[in-house]
């Protein structure tokens, strides 16, 4: 049997190394649950720390579930982290009270507050890892349960053995039935968890039930079949998620907590990679990708082939609106926040942000010398606006920035007539919900300049002009919505 010991040290060691679990001098937090899985990775690792001069904490969390069974649990770590000179954190949850309070059920419940403690000790830096103790049994369950579930190639990938937060799992190509015959052969006691012979849960019900079925009737090997199936998934994914992040800085425009990108590009690129691109947008504009099913992507696909110049669905957590050449995405109920109107008064010079959006307006006044003309910016001058000049003599009264209002009209420069500054919008196809804030300046009652559309024909400078108002559009609304995001 010290063959098997020191067969199954080198493969984690190998593991460990192959996947560069570890730096030299980390600090690794081991999740102990004081179940078999848990209890061999921290012996295992407690043998393998010199290699790395690990620093080695025990994590456990009492979930209160199984009353006195579950402080049992939390004593017997205890004790066998003080037997292997190991400090140790222990921390009690009442995840019932949480699973009601949320809505949630208990073991997505236990699974959220279990992540939230180890994250919290990756996150303030006392913990540079934290080691869970999955194998390649738990790994053949998650996949199974997950293609039950309709999960796409994301999902079937299955647990990583490494994260970007810092989560390791050295133990992911050991059987189950391997940890056991380690810690038989050497003595080593663990706890046995009631509640994993619950069937009411799913994941009982596949390890005790479903699988053994499988592997009985169809395939003897399934646990390693499953286990390869996630690997090659893994790996596709890792090739896509470059693919797709080469891609975002041009597709995807975020603004705030909006997320935009063009149906032409969805419509153009390959049907995976489009499907890819939503599932970023949504994870962008979501922060996560929870309850984000198969369904979803193909409905945001759907809305942004379709006909209509506007159209809308919802998908979970977002709202999701199309509107001529763009679709736009939002965490549900941002859109009545962005309906609210502003106006304010300016001063002359000035330089004023748009509530709400990273556009700004800039005023500057120009005396011009008899003879003289206004100085343009040039070309390469790197800066990313367009400019409008107003003949200041004309304007009388108090200057204001306000949102377009419904109704609104004035004849812009070059046009023969008054028009509706809505009309405007849709010659140039500009998205509805870039136009609740689009910025005017009036007088009065008199519109004066509008973005992009410019300065109202009877207050636009002439050669004549000795003083000069000039606005400065900055930003993505002063550019061609064709080639250009709208605010």
């Amino acid at each position: 049997m010290e063959v098997l010991e020191r067969a199954l040290n080198e493969r984690i060691a190998e593991m460990i190394g192959r996947h560069r679990m570890f730096e030299r001098g980390h600090r690794v937090g081991v999740a102990v649950s004081g179940g078999a899985d848990s209890v061999c990775l921290l012996h295992l690792l407690r043998e393998l720390a010199p290699r790395w001069e690990l620093q080695l904490t025990v994590l456990h969390l009492d979930h209160q579930l199984r009353g006195e069974e579950s402080r049992g649990d939390a004593g017997f770590v205890r004790e066998m982290a003080a037997g292997l000179g190991l400090a140790v954190e222990v921390r009690a949850v009442d995840v019932r009270g949480l699973s009601r309070e949320s809505g949630d059920n208990l073991e997505q419940t236990a699974r959220r507050v279990r992540r939230e403690f180890y994250l919290e000790f990756l996150r303030d830096g006392r913990l540079d890892r934290v080691a869970l103790g999955h194998t390649r049994s738990d790994q053949a369950e998650t996949v199974l349960f997950r293609f039950l579930r309709g999960s796409g190639t994301a999902g079937l990938a299955g647990m990583r053995p490494l994260t970007p937060e810092g989560f390791v799992r050295p133990l992911l190509e050991v059987d189950r039935a391997e940890v056991l015959s380690y810690l038989g052969e050497r003595g080593i006691r663990w706890r046995e968890d009631s509640s994993n012979l619950d069937r009411t849960f799913a994941r009982n019900r596949i390890r005790h039930e479903l699988l053994p079925a499988l592997a009985r009737d169809w395939n003897p090997a399934l646990t390693e079949t499953l286990a390869q199936t996630a690997a090659l998934a893994r790996d596709e994914e890792a090739y896509w998620e470059a693919v797709v992040g080469a891609l975002v800085a041009t597709h995807l425009h975020v603004e705030g907590r909006a997320v935009c990108l063009r149906t032409g590009t969805l419509l153009s690129v390959p049907r995976a990679l489009a499907r890819r691109l939503v599932r970023r947008a949504i994870e962008t504009a979501r922060g996560d990708l929870r309850q984000i099913d198969f369904p979803h992507v193909e409905r945001v696909l759907r809305l942004a082939s379709g006909k209509k110049a506007h159209d809308r669905v919802q998908i979970p957590g977002l709202e999701v609106f199309r509107s001529y050449d763009w679709v736009r995405l939002t965490p549900s109920g941002h859109e009545r926040q962005e309906e609210q109107d502003y106006q304010f008064v300016l001063s002359v010079p000035g330089r004023y942000q748009i509530p709400g959006s990273t556009k700004t307006i800039g005023l500057e006044l120009i005396e011009l010398p008899s003879g003289g003309e206004i100085q343009r910016p040039r070309p390469d001058s790197g800066y990313n606006r367009r400019e409008s000049e107003l003949d200041w003599t004309r304007i009388s009264g108090v200057l204001e920035l306000r949102n377009w209002r419904p109704g609104d009209r004035y004849r812009p420069a070059r046009r023969a007539g008054h028009a509706m500054i809505k009309r405007l919008f849709q010659q140039a196809r500009i998205p509805s919900w870039a136009r609740r804030r689009w910025p005017i300046i009036t007088c009065g009652e008199k519109i004066l300049w509008a973005a992009q559309f410019g300065a109202a024909a009877e207050f636009t400078a002439t050669s004549a002009s000795r003083t000069v108002l000039k606005v400065r559009e900055i930003g993505d609304f002063a550019e061609n919505p064709r080639s250009s995001l709208p605010p």
